[in-house]
């Protein structure tokens, strides 16, 4: 149900879409609270998904994501129904960061020695927006150090599949060149996960860990591009011991 990898006191995990409670077209482990999903079944994910990795669910902090560059610090667990409408949070406390996805990339990041964690939604908008640097720029507000920073990226559209207008890749690669693309048969499209490594590299940040899952040819994985009507996958950072 879920992937996870322990790195130097960091916990990086990322679901697939098995192993939960919701029906067609979310089946199975949707995550998402915002795609008309029933609430019950959303939370009931929730819960399972955090029991797999050993994470009480009232640690773990969600976001309203909308494809922006607006960072938030969380200093205590949120409240029922609560989440910042923001794409990316960072955190010193002993909690649990959440980013859902289902084709953009989960940006997950962690400075183990200064105790703080962050995690990012970027998507097209996003990336162009400066997400990436800005949840770096809030992480050293709370006494990370780039070059400390372990980072992952969770399953993601690829360049190959990530088909855009060429007016669109453009635009996104005069500001992240690195995104620039084209598709296995030969249009123009962007690589939101190598944007991404580049945005962190600039940022400081060079160890990173990129998912080899493209979300848009795997049947495990929910892609909005593929399906339209589909549920979403969640990323998580924590810090702690290995699990037993």
């Amino acid at each position: 149900m879920i992937g996870t990898a322990f790195r130097n006191g960091a916990h990086f995990a990322s679901t697939t879409r098995w192993g939960g409670v919701s029906t067609a077209p979310y089946g199975e482990l949707n995550l998402g609270g915002a795609v008309g999903d029933s609430p019950e079944n959303v939370q009931q994910n929730r819960f399972l998904a955090a029991r797999e990795l050993g994470l009480d669910p009232a640690d773990v902090v969600w976001m309203n994501q909308v494809h922006g560059a607006d960072v938030a610090v969380v200093t205590d667990r949120q409240p029922a129904g609560y989440a910042p409408t923001v794409d990316a949070v960072v955190t010193d406390r002993p909690l649990a960061l959440a980013v859902l996805t289902a084709d953009c990339t989960p940006v997950l990041l962690a400075d183990p020695e200064a105790g703080v964690i962050g995690a990012a939604h970027a998507g097209r908008p996003g990336l162009a927006a400066g997400v990436v640097p800005a949840v770096v720029a809030a992480m050293r507000e709370l006494g990370a150090r780039p070059e400390r920073i372990l980072a992952a990226t969770g399953p993601a559209v690829c360049g190959r599949c990530y088909e855009v207008p060429e007016a669109m890749r453009a635009e996104v690669a005069a500001i992240v060149p690195a995104a620039r693309a084209e598709t296995s048969w030969g249009t123009p499209a962007l690589d939101v996960p190598a944007g991404v490594a580049a945005q962190l590299a600039e940022a400081g940040v060079h160890d990173v860990v990129r998912s080899s899952v493209c979300t848009l040819e795997s049947p495990d994985h929910y892609s909005y591009r593929r399906e339209q009507r589909t549920g979403r996958l969640a990323s998580y950072v924590w810090l702690g011991p290995p699990l037993s």
